[in-house]
């Protein structure tokens, strides 16, 4: 339910332009921060923020934008949600920081318990909590070395795992995220991922064939033995919003199971309600050893965390794990209140919604002679390929144009993909039928006037 458009409500739900995109504001803020910000800092949207509620952000012109990036999967629960706010609003007048590996306090304990129960598995579990979701992904990697005493790890083509050396390493696509920035971190080994719509052997084949590249990786080239961490995500992100067929993970699950290898499920975008069940690992019934969780945990706030069997997160001794930052009381107590809301508002049941509204609609855009080849996607994180019509050859410049096309008329949305040719939705959870609706035909709109 939302309220009027007033100082300290929730904005208005709904798209409303009053200036051109970026409006007369924003470009003087541009050019100051032009001035002033590292050239390698990217931007989706050249507008400035004044305040952000829902599934609407409002720029410095008054323009309300619908935004279907959430920050790029952060904000599902929507924007400065009340009751986060509220509670972030309540540990910041108690105290901002002592750093728990100096001075403990409950909320981080709070979080690990609630992350330890919500989990895939009912099975003794143990969290550490950190800053980014890279940070978790490469702590993963840490304990899972540590764990079984080997140096390999196994990601797949198209991943995106982040940014620093370890996690630059693992991700896939060379421009913009690791182009420049070698040598890599050694011991990553990369194998095919499962990709229906590319998949040379045809969707009906991609499931047997990528596990089989898999196996062969793991059990020929590498040894089994030298494994150390099998690390995928169950929905591919930034690679392209790229579903696995059914059968997949499972036969990963045993295939790390058969070695001995930690199977590490990256649920940094897909976790917490986004892929239309509490996490993307969910939907099969699969396991894994260890869950990195971030974006969405905190509700807008930095926090991160490594879920996973105590056997294994007890490896590692004591000092081996933390960081300054990490499990900061603030984002402790805005983790706390998402958690809370996701299940006292039933997001998990929301995402669904939005991929039966939608993804019917992206799918409509899809043809033989059409500019999008493949709509797909679950719950919330849902996405259209844009191809050559009447080929599979991927087309950048159509999606970064359908794009720009939607940003003018107010809808933010996100390009991604190894290829670049991939607009992919990412709605907060609480978003209202009437604005995803809007949002939609806007989008329809770009698609068919290229």
């Amino acid at each position: 339910m939302t309220t009027a458009d007033t100082a300290g409500s929730l904005p208005a739900q709904r798209r409303i332009l009053r200036t051109e995109i970026p409006g007369p504001r924003s470009r003087e803020r541009q050019a100051v921060r032009d001035a002033n910000v590292a050239a390698g800092l990217g931007q989706t949207m050249p507008v400035f923020v004044e305040r952000a509620g829902g599934a609407v952000v409002v720029d410095v012109d008054g323009n309300h934008l619908v935004d279907l990036a959430s920050g790029i999967a952060v904000t599902a629960v929507g924007a400065s949600h009340p009751h986060v706010v509220r509670r972030i609003r309540e540990q910041a007048e108690r105290f901002t920081h002592t750093c728990f590996l100096v001075t403990q306090y409950d909320g981080f304990v709070e979080v690990a318990a609630a992350l330890n129960r919500i989990t895939p598995g009912d099975h003794a579990k143990r969290t550490a909590l950190f800053s980014t979701g890279a940070e978790a992904v490469e702590n993963a990697v840490k304990i899972a070395r540590v764990a079984t005493g080997r140096p390999a790890v196994v990601v797949l083509s198209n991943a995106y795992h982040g940014r620093s050396l370890m996690t630059m390493t693992m991700t896939a696509k060379a421009v913009p995220y690791k182009d420049g920035f070698g040598p890599f971190a050694p011991e990553v080994y990369r194998a095919p991922a499962p990709y229906p719509y590319r998949w040379p052997g045809g969707p009906e084949r991609c499931a047997e064939e990528a596990f089989d590249a898999l196996r062969d990786l793991v059990e020929t080239q590498i040894g089994g033995h030298r494994v150390a961490a099998i690390v995928l995500e169950p929905i591919q992100g930034e690679g392209g919003f790229i579903v696995p067929p059914p059968g997949y993970l499972p036969r990963v699950r045993e295939l790390a199971d058969r070695h001995g290898i930690v199977f590490v499920a990256d649920e940094v975008q897909t976790g917490l309600g986004r892929a239309g069940d509490m996490f993307a690992c969910d939907r099969e019934g699969v396991v894994p050893d260890l869950i990195t969780t971030a974006k969405a945990l905190g509700g807008g706030m930095p926090i991160a965390a490594v879920t996973g069997s105590a056997q294994v997160m007890d490896a590692v001794p004591p000092g081996g794990l933390g960081g300054t930052f990490a499990g900061n009381p603030v984002s402790c107590a805005a983790a706390l209140a998402t958690l809370e809301v996701i299940e006292q508002e039933r997001l998990v049941e929301r995402a669904r919604d939005i991929e039966a509204l939608a993804l019917p609609r992206l799918r409509a855009l899809a043809g033989a002679e059409s500019g999008v080849g493949e709509a797909r996607g679950r719950g919330a994180m849902l996405a259209i390929e844009f191809v050559r019509p009447g080929s599979r050859t991927p087309d950048p410049e159509a999606a970064r144009a359908v794009a720009a096309a939607c940003h003018r008329q107010g809808v933010l949305v996100l390009v991604c993909g190894t290829y670049g040719n991939v607009l992919r939705l990412l709605p907060p959870l609480v978003i209202e039928p009437q604005l995803l609706d809007d949002a939609l035909s806007v989008i329809e709109e770009a698609v068919k006037a290229q």
